[in-house]
């Protein structure tokens, strides 16, 4: 069972990092070139807006499972 735990903490750490890799930055190239990007305001949609969600559901459920990992020790 535990090492069931830990397989699935690995997979889910995993899948975290890759979708906080895909997230998209907001600053770009153009903040090293000095243009202003804070003054325009974006609301997520579509694929952003699920990619979004599901990295804070990756993330809850990361923590989640590494606190009852540490609840079964």
């Amino acid at each position: 069972m535990n090492t069931i735990l830990l397989i699935a903490q690995i997979v889910l750490a995993v899948l975290l990092v890759l979708a906080v890799l895909m997230q998209t930055r907001s600053a770009g190239l153009g903040g090293v070139f000095g243009q202003e990007t804070g003054g325009v305001f974006r609301t997520r949609r579509g694929l952003e807006k699920l990619l979004f969600q599901a990295t804070i559901g990756l993330a809850v459920g990361f923590v989640a499972l590494s606190l009852l990992i540490i609840r079964l020790r």
